[in-house]
């Protein structure tokens, strides 16, 4: 896994990635009431805006960390959004993007330097 400096996580698996928030993003935002999710299919630029997460204390955007196309989006989420604080790094996942250029992954913290990140 690699993770961003805005707390995202990133797992690949094949020619995808699956991006969701960590668990320290989850616990900063308190419980999540609502996740507006990307369109399948939408073509993405890295750090673009493409997720929107309403909790009961702020609303945060997630950016998209790397080009691509967005190929599946975490439906359950619609309805569970609270998912997000129950398991932020496993069934609650954001999207599937499917990147142009995997090299970017290589900008990401590895989980020694995230772990350092938030002491």
């Amino acid at each position: 896994m690699k993770f961003t400096e805005e707390h995202e996580w990133l797992r690949v698996e094949g020619d995808l990635v699956v991006v969701g928030i960590t668990e320290h993003a989850a616990e900063q935002l308190g419980d999540v009431v609502f996740v507006d999710l990307p369109e399948v299919g939408t073509s993405v630029t890295k750090d673009d805006e493409i997720v929107v997460i309403e909790s009961v204390k702020a609303a945060s955007d997630i950016l998209a960390p790397l080009d691509g196309e967005i190929v599946e989006v975490n439906e359950a989420l619609a309805d569970e959004p609270g998912k997000v604080n129950e398991d932020p790094m496993g069934d609650a996942w954001f999207f599937k993007i499917k990147p142009e250029d995997m090299s970017q992954m290589d900008d990401y913290l590895d989980e020694a330097a995230y772990k350092a990140l938030i002491g």
